[in-house]
């Protein structure tokens, strides 16, 4: 029950964060997740996924990366909202996720950093 109030508030709460994210200042944002993640189209796998094109993507799916099984049976598809929410807080979304880093408070520069990732198609 806590942890679905929980989530439904963190809903509410991130939505909007979202509102006028900048590409070209998330870009720079994204700079920190580089040490896990690659972003680019064709890229390989590092610590964490390639999140080319991981807005739209169901999460757990990118070939060639080994997922939690929390990732793997979340089943949910990263849309800027879903992002938002996980971004913030990835343990608490995503309970058992291999995921250690513990999320961007900062709304504006987690809208940035979506509003980055959706540009990467």
């Amino acid at each position: 029950m806590h942890r679905v109030l929980i989530t439904a508030l963190m809903f509410g709460l991130a939505t909007p964060a979202l509102a006028g994210g900048n590409a070209a200042n998330g870009k720079q944002v994204f700079t920190r997740c580089q040490m896990c993640h690659t972003e680019v189209k064709g890229g390989g796998n590092r610590i964490g996924p390639n999140l080319f094109g991981v807005v739209g993507r169901k999460a757990g799916t990118f070939a060639g990366y080994n997922y939690s099984a929390a990732m793997k049976n979340f089943g949910k598809v990263w849309s800027a909202q879903l992002l938002d929410t996980y971004l913030t807080r990835p343990n608490v979304t995503v309970p058992g996720t291999k995921m250690s880093f513990a999320g961007i408070t900062n709304g504006g520069q987690r809208a940035d950093v979506i509003a980055y990732l959706q540009s990467l198609k």
